[in-house]
């Protein structure tokens, strides 16, 4: 709780740092993108925090619950390890404005929607057949869906990272338009 508090105070820090660089110094174009991304990133990186701190909080409840050892739990698992790796992937890319890098992260947060899809279609067949299992199923769930948020944050991140380098917006377009705006020098 007291590294949530100050994650949640470096936020604000943050955030209230990039407004008065705005006031300030009036970046235009390139640099104005870049502060406003830096906003926006910020956010993302901090609700993915919170999405990380209800996994440990969920996978708390089910280690003491023990009912839902019998739910097969890989798809989970490769989802979290994904996420992770492409949250990484998306902090470097905004670190080296490298919208290669960030258009390669539209797809791998796809992989981690596909998984999470198909853990949910299984959900129902694992908690007709015990019952017991229906409380630590529904964890799962929400664990599941928190990795898939955690997936949608590096991709808002690999998106800023297009926005700040091409001047695109490219949050609501094709997957296609989102990589040849990337990828076109």
């Amino acid at each position: 709780v007291d590294e949530e508090h100050r994650l949640n105070a470096m936020e604000v820090e943050i955030d209230a740092e990039c407004g008065n660089i705005i006031a300030r110094r009036q970046p235009t174009a390139s640099d104005l993108r870049q502060v406003m991304a830096i906003s926006k990133g910020i956010t993302n990186l901090e609700r993915a925090g919170d999405e990380a701190r209800k996994i440990a909080k969920r996978t708390r409840r089910i280690a003491q619950d023990g009912a839902g050892r019998n739910i097969n739990v890989a798809d989970i698992q490769s989802s979290g390890q994904m996420a992770a790796s492409i949250l990484h992937h998306a902090l470097a890319a905004f670190a080296r404005l490298d919208t290669v890098a960030a258009a390669a992260i539209m797809s791998e947060d796809e992989a981690i929607d596909d998984r999470y899809r198909a853990f949910v279609r299984k959900l129902p067949a694992y908690m007709a057949g015990n019952p017991r299992v229906i409380a630590s199923a529904l964890d799962y769930l929400f664990i599941a869906s928190a990795i898939e948020r955690i997936g949608d944050h590096a991709k808002n991140l690999a998106e800023l990272v297009i926005y700040v380098v091409k001047g695109t917006d490219v949050r609501h377009v094709s997957r296609e338009r989102l990589e040849r705006e990337a990828l076109d020098h």
